[in-house]
């Protein structure tokens, strides 16, 4: 990151991520440090400041629930276009939120950032709602369904109807829509689960190990972290050939995991051993 080192990034994504209330926006702008070296200062005030023009041009407080997701629709998936498609899956640039302002595409996660933040700014009652397989938008009180209205950013902001998120389930995970699934995501769940796509894009990609290691520092930055995540750090760092950073790590993950696993600790153990021999 231009003018900021990845340290900084990281120590100033801890601290958000400790806050009593995360920002939502910037955690989302500074994952996007590391994939993409032009992020720097002004393109990271670039972004908020286009977040808050497009809450700007949004009616003043147009009414209920359903007026709030017209409204959104209108303003964001006519007027500006956004809205994803299948190849935005292979995009790493479609889960980074300052890249989906630009090119107004990305994975419906990233796409529902958009709306959130955008609505929250303008006063809407909205969050996140992360169904299983398809991140999408809730506005209204999420207490009464009877009231709440769900909009899928990744298809322009079409209002889903109680049908059409069923169907989204179903085809996800072949299960039934159940109501716990519509209460709002917390900023750290939803930070979480951009990282996790950020990690399974790059694990499909060997050269882009870089990426994935970020990701994982930023997940491990995260309050309530898996501790597996430790694990796989150390994996990441010794297949970049930072083979006494990668034992290091793989032996502090044997030591968290041997008093419910003796078995997987020493099989770890022997892998940080294996690591640190590559040195000879």
């Amino acid at each position: 990151m231009s003018g900021v080192d990845a340290g900084e990034v990281r120590r100033r994504f801890a601290e958000e991520a400790r806050a009593e209330r995360p920002d939502l926006a910037l955690l989302c702008l500074l994952i996007g440090a590391q994939p993409d070296p032009e992020l720097d200062e002004a393109a990271l005030d670039a972004a908020q400041i286009e977040l808050d023009r497009l809450a700007g041009e949004l009616p003043y407080r147009p009414g209920g629930p359903r007026e709030w997701a017209v409204a959104l629709r209108e303003l964001l998936g006519e007027r500006y276009g956004f809205r994803g498609s299948a190849a935005d899956y292979e995009r790493l640039e479609s889960s980074l939120l300052h890249r989906v302002l630009v090119r107004r595409r990305g994975l419906p996660i990233l796409l529902s950032v958009v709306w959130v933040e955008v609505a929250r700014r303008a006063g809407a009652p909205v969050y996140g709602v992360a169904l299983p397989g398809h991140f999408v938008v809730g506005f209204g009180p999420p207490a009464d369904l009877e009231r709440q209205v769900l909009v899928d950013p990744f298809d322009g902001g079409r209002i889903l109807s109680g049908d059409d998120a069923e169907s989204l389930v179903t085809g996800a995970t072949g299960a039934r829509l159940d109501p716990s699934m519509l209460v709002p995501a917390e900023p750290l769940d939803v930070v979480t689960r951009i990282l996790n796509n950020i990690r399974s894009w790059a694990v499909a990609r060997p050269e882009r190990s870089d990426v994935a290691l970020w990701a994982v520092e930023l997940a491990l930055a995260v309050p309530s972290h898996p501790a597996r995540l430790r694990y796989e750090k150390g994996q990441l760092l010794v297949q970049r050939g930072d083979f006494i950073g990668g034992a290091t790590e793989l032996e502090e993950y044997a030591g968290l995991v041997e008093v419910v696993d003796e078995g997987t600790a020493e099989r770890v153990r022997k892998e940080a051993f294996a690591a640190r021999a590559m040195l000879n």
